[in-house]
């Protein structure tokens, strides 16, 4: 079999690929017992139909058929084994040549229109310079801290007054569309000011008393009428504040290992100052990545946005979605797809370059947050992702995100007093962590037998870069 690539745009090319009958042969054999199979000559059990008897009955066309079809995908898969292309899109395929059916000579010739992964050639990004907002931790860090910790140790108690932003409540709500019930529920705890619930509740509950109720307009978020639009009449039940422990030598043994109020408060200062650093490495990150997109041309091929376009607002229907397939909104989806698949095929040229590979252990410990932040098991997560396949796009991510911590190590941060930021602390060299223990021995089971074997496989996910 021969094949030659014909680059049609920077990122969609013209597979050329010409089988001789030689290679045809096998193909056909097994389309002779295939079409057997499929037909009934008295005096022959199915499936023993001899070949010749099979061209008088459906002809040698019919069968010569059969096997291109059913061996073009092989042929078509050798083809971008032998070129070393990157397939991102379905080929649309057509058949120029085929041998002539009465011959045994002759060769198939056909070529395949595919959208690939575009060549791009790296800048020198060592010492690439950004500048992130200065960080430095204050007694006031410190005392939103310490809040934050007493909060946790609070108690409720109910109060004779209107509803204020921060305060506890048990409501019930009641929705309505067109004057008919549609949705109500009792008992529900609500914090005013969080608006986790239904916009406009906030506005609604602030200043009302006991057994109150107010009436306010609304979109519906769940339900078979969510993104509907709706009228929702609220009743006040209970009005409760959050009771703050005192913050002294007391609560900080109670709240922490330490002995004295003094000691915890240190201890707070160090946790403000570390996370003022982290602040400044995510966002010194996220320039860097900026700058990288900056200095590379990467061309994203039309059919990688129109699929995350699909998919979005098909996965999107029949939970309101429809309303929000509006030209800004489509714009939108375009934007963010093209920039995740440019900082894909950015990363993983520079991973490439640098030889950035991922150890089981990173991709373990990968896999652990990640679905502790989905707030899942690790082992159940771990399951899910080994039987949909996500393993090879979860090692591209570690990867990318390991090319990344190379680049950023190299970068010139300072802040906006112009002084020099340390990041080492937020970067480890070259991205060589290693995953942090877990706790018992059958933790990460089920991650370990889903990663067993996994070699750090580039991932032609354009979507698999979320930073």
């Amino acid at each position: 079999m021969k094949s030659a690539v014909e680059n049609l745009t920077p990122t969609r090319v013209k597979l050329n690929v010409e089988v001789p009958f030689e290679e045809l042969k096998p193909s056909i054999d097994e389309a002779y017992k295939t079409v057997a199979s499929q037909i009934q000559v008295p005096g022959f059990r199915k499936g023993k139909v001899p070949s010749k008897l099979i061209d008088q009955r459906v002809g040698r066309g019919y069968v010569l058929e059969t096997a291109i079809n059913e061996g073009l995908n092989g042929w078509y898969q050798a083809a971008v084994q032998e070129s070393g292309i990157r397939p991102l899109s379905r080929p649309e395929v057509e058949i120029t040549e085929v041998p002539d059916p009465t011959s045994t000579d002759g060769e198939l010739k056909f070529h395949a229109e595919v959208d690939v992964r575009p060549e791009i050639e790296l800048p020198d990004y060592a010492g690439i310079k950004v500048e992130v907002a200065a960080a430095e931790s204050s007694d006031e860090d410190v005392d939103k801290a310490l809040d934050e910790l007493r909060g946790r140790f609070g108690t409720l108690k109910s109060v004779d007054r209107p509803a204020a932003d921060g305060d506890f409540l048990t409501i019930d709500i009641t929705a309505t569309i067109d004057g008919a019930d549609v949705d109500s529920a009792s008992g529900l705890s609500y914090q005013v000011g969080a608006g986790t619930m239904l916009e406009g509740l906030d506005e609604a509950v602030t200043g009302l008393s006991v057994d109150e109720d107010a009436i306010f307009d609304t979109t519906l978020v769940g339900g078979d009428h969510a993104g509907e639009s709706a009228q929702v009449k609220v009743v006040l039940k209970a009005v409760k504040e959050r009771e703050l422990p005192e913050a002294n030598d007391d609560f900080a043994q109670l709240a922490s290992e330490f002995d004295t109020l003094a000691e915890l408060r240190e201890d707070l200062a160090k946790q403000a100052a570390d996370s003022k650093v982290v602040e400044q490495g995510v966002e010194a990150r996220d320039k860097v990545l900026d700058k990288l997109v900056e200095l590379v041309e990467v061309p994203v091929p039309d059919s990688v946005v129109e699929e995350q376009l699909e998919a979005h607002f098909k996965e999107g229907s029949g939970h309101g979605e429809g309303e929000h397939d509006t030209e800004e909104h489509r714009e939108e989806v375009k934007a963010n797809t093209a920039r995740a698949f440019q900082n894909e095929i950015i990363l993983d040229a520079i991973a490439e370059k640098e030889e950035v590979n991922v150890s089981q252990n990173e991709l373990i410990d990968y896999i652990v947050s990640t679905a502790s932040q989905y707030g899942m098991d690790p082992n159940q997560f771990a399951q899910i992702i080994d039987q949909s396949g996500q393993v090879p796009m979860m090692v591209s991510e570690v990867r990318r995100r390991k090319a990344l911590a190379v680049v950023l190590g190299q970068a010139t941060v300072t802040d906006s007093d112009g002084k020099a930021v340390d990041l080492s602390d937020f970067v480890r060299p070259g991205g060589e962590e290693e995953a942090p223990a877990v706790d018992g021995e059958t933790e990460t089971d089920a991650v370990e037998d889903a990663t067993a074997g996994t070699e750090a496989t580039p991932s032609d996910d354009p979507a698999a870069v979320k930073f």
